[in-house]
This record gives structure tokens, sequence and C-alpha cells, in this order.
């Protein structure tokens, strides 16, 4: 899994990049507003992929975003699965779960 943060153009600016990749394109690439999940400026770009996608996206990003690592990036991996948590609780309620 990789992490970046940038601002919202910049991170636009490499999606676009990312999307009209062929390897790229194919990786799970999702973006998130950095102030809801940790209070940062700009926007997160969540990547997971194979090792080929991540290598070809390493590349298409270059020196545009800053890579997340350490206690920011267990922060926003804990606040993306918590997201995931609600919205599966709240996909239960919609077909009959408790």
């Amino acid at each position: 899994m990789l992490l970046y943060r940038g601002s919202g153009e910049s991170v636009s600016k490499v999606l676009d990049k990312i999307l009209s990749d062929e390897v790229g394109s194919k990786a799970n690439v999702i973006t998130r507003d950095a102030f809801q999940l940790t209070g940062a400026q700009g926007q997160y770009l969540r990547v997971m992929g194979t090792e080929e996608q991540e290598s070809r996206i390493r590349e298409l990003v270059g020196s545009e975003l800053m890579e997340v690592k350490g206690e920011e990036l267990e922060k926003v991996v804990r606040a993306l699965q918590e997201e995931d948590e609600r919205a599966l609780s709240g996909m239960g309620m919609i077909f009959g779960g408790e």
C-alpha cells in the first residue's frame, strides 16, 4: 500500500496520470480529504495494487506528492478502516441486518 498527501490540485493531476496509465489504472486508488481524516491540509491518495502497479505509480507520482509514512500513515489507515466499517454497518441496516 502507498499513501501520498498533496494539494487538491496536485492530487487531481497525479490521479489523472494514474488513471490514464495502462498499468497504474488497474490498481485500487482512492482520494480523501486530509482534514476530515487527520486534520492535515490537502488530500490523501491511497494506492493498493500489485508490486508492478505500485512501482509504476511511484514513477508517475515522482516528487509531485509527499509519501506518507510512520504515525500519520497509521492514523490514516485507522480512519479509512473506520470509514469502511461504518459503510458496511449502514449497508446491513439497508438490507435487513441488525
